[in-house]
């Protein structure tokens, strides 16, 4: 590895990455038995929502548009299933409990009032969650942003709502494939500080066609006009199989580079100046904001329950979910297949990965060391009885002559400086393994 890698070269929200994925061999494992001797008493459940009203032309998540006849039912009656059995295979020999939980999607709010009601039952009374006493976060768009379905989920205890606006210049939004009115996006943030759910985040993206710093400074200022508790700056990127993959080359312009990252530093350093903390390269949280997160529950080594054809689950071993797509033909294929699955289809993991001894520590220092915050090495330590300066020399090596370690950071803390932060997404990919690397590139996208 030689010369700084691009700033730009994936999101890195898990690992390994889901690319890295495969099916797995018949018998498929039985989820009775990979969760027997996980603990299980600080789970996070995520329920994935595979519908949108439009789709973005920087999206390639795992969602369609629209949902024709009743398939918003269909898809609800299997979620429903998939819960029973999921639970099912928790079993009781040890406490089950749910220390937090998410919505997303897709939309979430694509659903109707009483689906959402339905929905947060599901939650409830198939998987044992407390909505009502642990952080509930919900995804949600201008135009599904409802009166009626916001007080649903506010009376139902979500704790924070976010909303992908994306940009406040209707030109831009039109650029990104987002076509939206200013008008009416205002007004859906107006009913979300209406219903009171403690904490709204606001998603924008640097790195639009036509965008400069100027107008999006006007971006930043037009959200920081509601005084939302969070912010999520993303950079754009153009994907295979996309509306803008289809119609622009890809990615990889040097001069896109530097243009996101002075949108980015400039975005960054105007947040500071407004009263926000930095929480990792994308996340900014306002100083007085109130605390959201669980305290009892870490990404790095707790389980999480995915529900939903798009839903990832995590046990210590074995990372698994359905198929994944980003084309809209596929995508439809595999939701009419998930809605036909009957019970015995969900007590087995399907597709995934399996996650050893250096995959684990290779994850647990991704996504500690990704936060601002940074990785407290004694917990390393004490988690893998080694050292991350012993099982990863190079990298960390290479990343402190690059001056993306923080020299300053308190004695047992491995963080990033500013400038590290700022290369999140090419400091990420430096750290997946040779196998998982090859994984990726054999991958076909579909």
């Amino acid at each position: 590895m030689t010369g700084a890698p691009r700033p730009y070269q994936s999101y890195v929200y898990a690992y390994p990455h889901k690319t890295a994925y495969r099916p797995l061999p018949h018998p498929a494992p039985s989820l009775a038995d990979l969760w027997a001797d996980q603990p299980k008493d600080a789970l996070s459940l995520y329920a994935h929502i595979p519908f949108c009203e439009v789709r973005c032309g920087f999206c390639n998540l795992f969602t369609r548009i629209g949902a024709p006849g009743e398939l918003t039912t269909r898809y609800l009656d299997a979620l429903d299933r998939q819960a029973t059995a999921v639970r099912g295979a928790l079993g009781d020999a040890g406490p089950v409990r749910f220390a937090t939980a998410a919505f997303g999607g897709g939309t979430p709010t694509f659903l109707t009032a009483p689906e959402l009601e339905r929905l947060c039952d599901i939650s409830e009374r198939r998987m044992g969650v407390d909505l009502r006493s642990v952080p509930l976060s919900v995804e949600t768009s201008p135009a599904t942003a409802t009166a009626d379905r916001l007080a649903v989920l506010a009376e139902r205890g979500a704790t924070r709502l976010s909303i992908g606006v994306q940009s406040f210049v209707e030109a831009e939004a039109r650029a990104a494939v987002r076509p939206q009115r200013r008008e009416d996006v205002e007004a859906a943030l107006g009913r979300i500080r209406d219903v009171g759910v403690p904490v709204l985040n606001i998603d924008l993206i640097y790195g639009i066609d036509g965008q400069t710093e100027e107008s999006w400074l006007r971006s930043l200022d037009a959200a920081l006009a509601w005084r939302p508790e969070e912010l999520y700056l993303y950079p754009l990127y153009v994907r295979p199989l996309t509306g803008l993959g289809r119609l622009s080359p890809a990615d990889a312009d040097r001069e896109w580079d530097r243009l996101r990252l002075r949108l980015y530093r400039r975005g960054r350093d105007h947040l500071l100046a407004s009263g926000y903390e930095q929480v990792s390269m994308r996340m900014f949280r306002r100083a007085d904001a109130p605390p959201l997160s669980a305290d009892d529950y870490a990404c790095q080594t707790d389980g999480m329950i995915g529900l939903g054809c798009g839903a990832r689950s995590y046990t210590s071993s074995l990372h698994y979910s359905f198929d994944y797509a980003v084309d809209m033909r596929e995508i439809r294929s595999l939701i009419d297949a998930y809605t036909e699955t009957g019970p015995e289809g969900f007590r087995r993991a399907q597709v995934g990965r399996w996650v050893d001894a250096g995959e684990a520590r290779r994850r647990h220092l991704l996504q500690s060391l990704l936060q601002a915050e940074g990785m407290d090495v004694r917990g390393y330590e004490d988690r893998f009885g080694t050292s991350p300066v012993a099982d990863f020399p190079a990298e960390l090596r290479r990343f402190e002559a690059l001056g993306w370690l923080d020299e300053e950071a308190p004695a047992g803390l491995l963080r990033l400086s500013a400038e590290g932060l700022a290369h999140s997404d090419g400091i990420g990919p430096e750290l997946f393994s040779p196998a998982v690397r090859a994984a990726m590139a054999a991958y076909e996208p579909k």
